[in-house]
């Protein structure tokens, strides 16, 4: 070819020699491909579009393709290496893609700060093909003994990231999977339980909560949490269109729940008195509890523990145990079937094959419980 006909070709594929070709498209465009065959597989490489890449140039990057070849090297793979992201760069790509499934923003940043503590320093400026097992082990091998859950936790968000790579072709290995096994001894889990209060002392806990200096929003929030048995959050970011007051109920929707299932709250007396004083606390807002501080926006999680330090009880409760004092009483104190205690707490009853059978929610043996508790509050 010679750069006037280049210039001049009509549609379709014009020759050069030598696996060198143009391609004409209908719009006009000119683009310079070469084809190889590399390990047996036939390639093509686009080497740029017409006028930018002149013959020559075409030429001139053919030659040093072909040359990669001669020598063992696969041209696309070299291109490919060239577009290889830093870890912190997947990093971001595999949380952009889980945040849809995770339920709170909570999630995604403790996601990304067990890397920024751990990992970043170590990999995170790296290309992700250059990350070696000494590198992973690097990250989690000082800690694996003394914090050993925080070891898991990122080195199974190092797995994921380079599996995300993986995926996408920038790895060949996963240097956070098995090839590491043999440096991490097996560590004994060590269970712990959220502290909670005997059911016998929440009573008394709520009235000094009642007496602290909490905004009236946390306070009622806390005493809503306890008289419902629900999950902080779950309390926290309830909004005046899941209550019905006329049904005494407060109507969860899946995304906001740990199971992704709706969940329906029967509202003793007690919840829906907390429910009225709660309207003073409106800020404009669908919020039942806003936050005082920040109008629009549902109160911190870490609220409600200040509440509990200020009243000398955070060593000895957290928010969530109150469920498990809840838990204990109805297991102690009343003849509830075991399945209806553990739906009062929104658990999964039984294993996957018993669930498809469990159509219903207990509703009605659940609404005489959440009564009984709050009898039982308001008599000790």
């Amino acid at each position: 070819m010679t750069a006037a006909k280049v210039k001049n070709a009509g549609v379709g594929k014009h020759q050069d020699g030598q696996g060198l070709f143009l391609r004409v498209y209908e719009s006009g465009s000119r683009c310079w491909v070469l084809r190889l065959t590399v390990d047996g597989r036939r390639r093509e490489i686009g080497l740029g579009g017409w006028p930018e890449v002149s013959l020559a140039d075409a030429r001139a990057k053919a030659f040093g393709h072909r040359a990669a070849v001669a020598s063992g090297r696969d041209p696309l793979a070299d291109k490919r290496r060239g577009d290889v992201p830093t870890f912190r760069e997947a990093a971001k790509k595999v949380l952009d893609a889980n945040r849809a499934r995770w339920r709170s923003d909570r999630t995604a940043t403790l996601w990304w700060a067990s890397l920024e503590n751990h990992a970043f320093p170590i990999i995170g400026d790296m290309a992700v093909d250059r990350i070696s097992q000494s590198d992973v082990l690097h990250c989690v091998e000082p800690m694996w003994a003394t914090r050993t859950e925080t070891a898991r936790k990122v080195r199974q968000r190092i797995r994921a990231v380079l599996r995300w790579c993986q995926a996408h072709g920038y790895v060949q290995f996963n240097m956070a999977g098995e090839v590491i096994d043999g440096a991490l001894p097996p560590m004994p889990r060590i269970k712990s339980h959220f502290r909670s209060l005997p059911y016998t002392a929440v009573a008394e806990a709520l009235a000094a909560v009642e007496e602290s200096g909490a905004s009236p929003s946390a306070k009622l929030c806390l005493r809503f949490v306890v008289l419902t048995a629900a999950r902080s959050g779950e309390a926290r970011d309830a909004t005046w269109g899941e209550i019905d007051f006329n049904a005494c109920e407060w109507k969860i929707p899946a995304e906001r729940m740990k199971a992704a299932s709706e969940h329906r709250v029967p509202l003793s007396d007690a919840a829906l008195e907390v429910l009225d004083r709660a309207k003073d606390c409106h800020d404009g807002s669908d919020l039942v509890f806003p936050s005082p501080l920040k109008p629009g926006r549902p109160l911190s999680d870490m609220t409600l523990t200040k509440i509990l330090r200020d009243v000398g009880l955070a060593d000895r409760a957290t928010v969530h145990g109150f469920r498990a004092s809840f838990r204990t009483w109805a297991l102690e104190q009343t003849d509830t079937p075991w399945a209806v205690a553990e739906a009062a707490l929104a658990h999964s009853l039984g294993d996957s094959t018993q669930q498809a059978y469990i159509r219903g929610d207990a509703y009605t043996k659940r609404r005489k419980l959440m009564n009984q508790w709050a009898d039982y509050l308001q008599q000790t």
